[in-house]
């Protein structure tokens, strides 16, 4: 059966984007300081003005408004134009008392995913995959000015039609690059279709792929001179491309108390574990945490029919392998360190460089299964 699946990308110049990395620049500073930082950060970009709340709990000394600055001055916009508030205070107390006693329980209740298939070397989805790699080789081409008069602002998108498993074809590419008001719109496609789309899909077969490049034509006023920006509005982005559920919670501002954060980023590290465990070829991992309560209300596994063993069998090994209680989760993954600005443009999975793509927990997954490593013998499947 014929399907297309299409997934999309944004530059670090993009409203929302944007907000997302000044929101995650600030939760790095206060860790930076206070590894017991408990951030909940929400920013709002719009028309030159940039509007910071939220709640914060640290003894780090933090001028926002500063973080802020330097984070829109390095994206490549003009950072002292702008005009800034703050009306971030401190996390209320219920709250806090839930995440800080003894067992340290959700910092809210949520409902996570973690999705991985073998379809790429990292177990991500290919067509976000793609519109990331579109978006990382044009911010690549602007600040190294291989293509002069590139501008912050950009968009990607990638649409795949696969025949059951296996990609038949390129259907589209979209490509949307803020520029200059004084760069030759056809000079500008040819460059981006050569240096970017060409560089991106250079083992494809695009002959028969739709291609468009600043479709609307010109594109000089963009960010959040054009848009609002708010965090928390790109989460299709920042996972699966939409192959995977999602529960709905953000992730950039939040410390990893918030579940809806570090809950997610280890439901990814299941759900890879598993697939770099030949367990399955595709797999869907649910976790669900109430606010105040260390361990998950539920946890599901979903292989789509691919499982090398029942899916109920496949949860129970889960349970017994990996702790799943909230301090366990912060502690294996290293998550009271300062690297979430690293997460909040270019999606937050699929970067090998993070430990909730660590494959650690194969051999350990196969000796909670009955007859696992037998099974793999008799299958004469490779880990």
């Amino acid at each position: 059966m014929s399907r297309i699946y299409t997934a999309e990308s944004v530059a670090s110049g993009h409203p929302d984007k944007l907000a997302d990395l000044i929101a995650d620049s600030i939760l790095d500073e206060c860790l930076r300081q206070d590894e017991n930082s408990h951030v909940a950060c929400e920013v709002m970009l719009s028309h030159n003005k940039c509007f910071l709340a939220g709640e914060i709990t640290t003894k780090a000394k933090v001028d926002y408004i500063e973080v802020a600055k330097e984070v829109i001055k390095e994206v490549g916009y003009d950072a002292e134009s702008i005009e800034y508030e703050s009306r971030i205070h401190e996390q209320s107390s219920d709250i806090f008392g839930a995440v800080s006693k003894d067992e340290q329980g959700a910092g809210d209740q949520g409902i996570v995913y973690g999705y991985a298939i073998k379809e790429t070397s990292n177990y991500m989805p290919l067509p976000i995959t793609l519109a990331n790699r579109l978006i990382r080789r044009l911010e690549e081409c602007r600040k190294k000015k291989y293509i002069i008069g590139l501008l912050p602002d950009g968009k990607s998108q990638v649409s795949l039609e696969y025949l059951d498993d296996e990609t038949v074809n390129v259907v589209s590419i979209v490509v949307s690059a803020q520029h200059r008001d004084d760069k030759d719109i056809e000079v500008l496609r040819q460059e981006i279709k050569d240096l970017v789309v060409d560089y991106v899909f250079d083992d494809y077969d695009l002959s028969k792929t739709t291609v468009h490049i600043n479709p609307s034509g010109r594109f000089v006023i963009g960010g959040f001179v054009a848009d609002t920006g708010l965090t928390g509005r790109k989460i299709i982005v920042d996972t699966y491309g939409g192959r995977s559920h999602h529960g709905g919670g953000a992730f950039s501002g939040k410390d990893a108390s918030k579940v809806d954060r570090s809950g997610a980023y280890f439901a990814r590290y299941i759900a890879k574990n598993i697939i770099a465990a030949n367990l399955a070829y595709e797999c869907e991992v649910t976790l669900s945490y109430a606010i105040g309560v260390a361990t998950p209300t539920s946890v599901d596994v979903n292989t789509f029919g691919t499982g090398l063993f029942e899916d109920s069998k496949i949860a129970d090994a889960v349970k017994k392998v990996f702790d799943l209680r909230v301090a366990a989760v912060i502690e294996k993954l290293d998550l009271k360190c300062p690297v979430f600005a690293q997460t909040s443009v270019g999606g937050h999975f699929g970067k090998e460089y993070f430990l909730w793509e660590n494959t650690d927990k194969i051999w350990a997954l196969l000796d909670a299964l009955d007859e696992g490593k037998e099974k793999y013998k008799q299958l004469s499947l490779d880990i």
